[in-house]
């Protein structure tokens, strides 16, 4: 029997329960639900690493309608924690040589749930804010996946990073290009290190507890501090190498989580935002150029910028929706950073210029 004719129930922390269809692998899977509303580009978000540890509601209808590629990951497996979604295609056609959603979920061992009305449970979570959930096409005892679901432990606090990075050193590219690069490896796209190699980078992979001193043995011209999972503030490590690294002068650029641990190792803090930002088309303007742009986004924690931290650090972009944080610079060092993903993979190229903005900053360093 197909999984989509199995009953799944989805089950929130404040004891609402969804009944819907299994997708995927027969099971049971808990995490932190949070929505996507991103159009396109599924795979790609599936498979990024800064999911981990969370179901993922994806508020387009459809879902599965084009299939999967190999070629279109952005990790080595998909690291969400479960999919939440209202139609579930079986079916799917693309030109390019694919293969079904429901069998690349079942390989990955990913738990569903399908025909549930994620309109309303997404209304639901932007009023009452992030909570974990539980997902099971196993049980309909609503009980005993409550009691379950007790146990998985909240985000706040909660140091994931190192659970998805490399897991040793290793370099990607040609020795021989212009530029070295250290990518601090916190749970990173792949696609942040291919628009790297573009601009021709030599990049040199750290996982994630990594010291400031392994790496500085390297000899980079540039830091890049990658995306990632979890909370911020529970990454003493990684704030303490990143504090070292941009002390240094050493360009540095830090992306989604790495543009909160530059912030948290320039003095400033972060909180566990309401429901996230997550999708593909929201609004930010860099206050340096005067110019908007549309980002991809995908994080439940934010940076809050206080005024006791203006002698040392500048606020460049802000968010047009709910005027959050989303960029900073340091006045005092050539370190920059942004809270949404640049190299996208899915969404828009507004923001591929600080790619180049950092390669610029690494030629004025090295000459």
């Amino acid at each position: 029997m197909s999984s989509s004719k199995i009953s799944a129930l989805l089950v929130l922390q404040d004891g609402i329960v969804f009944r819907g269809t299994a997708i995927g692998k027969i099971g049971t899977t808990t995490g932190e639900i949070c929505f996507n509303t991103g159009m396109t580009g599924y795979q790609e978000v599936f498979t990024d690493p800064s999911y981990t540890g969370q179901i993922l509601i994806m508020t387009n209808d459809h879902i599965g309608n084009y299939g999967v590629r190999d070629p279109e990951v952005e990790s080595d497996s998909i690291k969400i924690a479960g999919l939440v979604c209202k139609k579930f295609s079986q079916l799917f056609s693309r030109k390019m040589d694919s293969y079904s959603l429901d069998t690349y979920f079942t390989e990955n061992n990913l738990v569903g749930i399908a025909d549930v009305d994620t309109r309303q449970i997404v209304r639901h979570i932007r009023d009452a804010g992030a909570m974990n959930a539980i997902i099971s096409s196993e049980t309909e005892d609503v009980e005993a996946l409550k009691s379950q679901l007790s146990a998985c432990p909240d985000m706040s606090g909660l140091e994931l990073a190192s659970t998805v990075s490399s897991e040793s050193f290793h370099t990607l590219g040609n020795e021989d290009a212009t530029f070295r690069v250290a990518l601090l490896d916190y749970g990173s796209k792949k696609n942040i290190a291919r628009c790297l190699l573009e601009r021709g980078c030599y990049i040199g992979v750290f996982p994630a507890k990594s010291t400031s001193a392994e790496v500085l043995a390297w000899n980079p011209d540039g830091i890049m501090i990658s995306n990632g999972p979890g909370d911020p503030a529970s990454m003493d490590y990684a704030i303490a190498c990143v504090r070292d690294l941009v002390d240094t002068g050493i360009p540095t650029f830090g992306i989604c989580l790495g543009h909160q641990l530059l912030s948290l190792a320039s003095g400033l803090t972060t909180y566990k935002m309401h429901h996230g930002h997550r999708g593909l088309n929201h609004p930010v303007k860099n206050l340096v150029t005067g110019r908007s742009e549309i980002t991809s986004q995908n994080h439940g924690f934010a940076v809050k910028f206080e005024d006791s931290a203006t002698d040392k650090v500048l606020l460049t972009h802000l968010n047009l929706n709910d005027n959050s944080v989303e960029g900073i610079a340091r006045k005092d060092k050539p370190a920059f950073s942004v809270q949404y993903h640049p190299e996208a993979s899915p969404g828009p190229h507004d923001s591929m210029y600080l790619f180049d903005q950092f390669i610029e900053l690494i030629q004025k360093h090295k000459s």
